[in-house]
């Protein structure tokens, strides 16, 4: 879940206080060493601290800079600040779905949840298996940074397994998502080097499937509204 604090932040030209909300990180249900092998502690320690935290900063800290443009009618810096700001706010929110998506074997990481998302990958992919391979290849296709996802089309209905450039959510390709594998470098690089196909097998092992049956719920739920 997104966290926000409410803190009061005083206009200097209307002479009121008025409530923002600032963005912070989700608070991880496991310890960083519970996701080996897969996972090292290292990297994920690294991916939480350091990465997402740095878009949650990031995006805290251009807020504040967009707020100030736009009360100042400062056009052009709010145009480029809005970019900044989208940026960042889809890096956190993907990386909070990452870590709601995922599960230490320990704790079913990897094992199937019989229900309404296996029928429907089942009767689009035909197995389990082979939908890895599908989200697999396509991550793999990316050129540069993005990700890879399993995702509910919100057209149809139907499952789609597509691939986001950088930070953009799903939600800007029509879709609603159910898995994601993060394709940055600074999400494999240091337990796999260049070998991010290998990075990419492996995830599945900790797909928490019971938060991916829980994703599917609300996206088809969604739909019926």
């Amino acid at each position: 879940m997104l966290n926000r604090i409410q803190t009061p932040i005083r206009s200097s030209k209307k002479f009121f206080s008025f409530a923002r909300f600032k963005h912070s990180l989700p608070t991880l249900k496991y310890e960083y060493n519970a996701f080996a092998p897969v996972w090292s502690e290292a990297i994920v320690k690294n991916h939480y601290e350091l990465n997402h935290a740095a878009y949650v900063n990031n995006l805290n800290a251009n807020e504040e800079k967009l707020t100030a443009s736009v009360t100042k009618n400062d056009l052009v810096s709010a145009a480029q600040l809005e970019k900044i700001c989208r940026f960042n706010a889809g890096g956190h929110i993907n990386h909070t779905r990452m870590w709601e998506t995922i599960a230490p074997t320990s704790d079913n990481g990897g094992k199937l949840v019989s229900g309404t998302v296996e029928k429907a990958i089942e009767k689009t992919f035909g197995s389990v298996d082979e939908l890895a391979k599908a989200v697999n290849a396509a991550t793999a296709s990316i050129q540069g940074s993005g990700w890879g996802w399993l995702a509910v089309s919100s057209a149809t209905g139907n499952l789609h397994v597509l691939t986001t450039p950088n930070q953009d959510t799903v939600e800007d390709y029509g879709c609603l998502p159910l898995f994601g594998i993060d394709a940055w470098e600074h999400a494999f690089y240091l337990d796999y080097k260049t070998s991010k196909v290998d990075y990419f097998k492996k995830y599945w092992q900790i797909a928490n499937w019971a938060q991916i049956q829980r994703n599917y719920d609300v996206a088809m739920a969604s739909l019926k509204k």
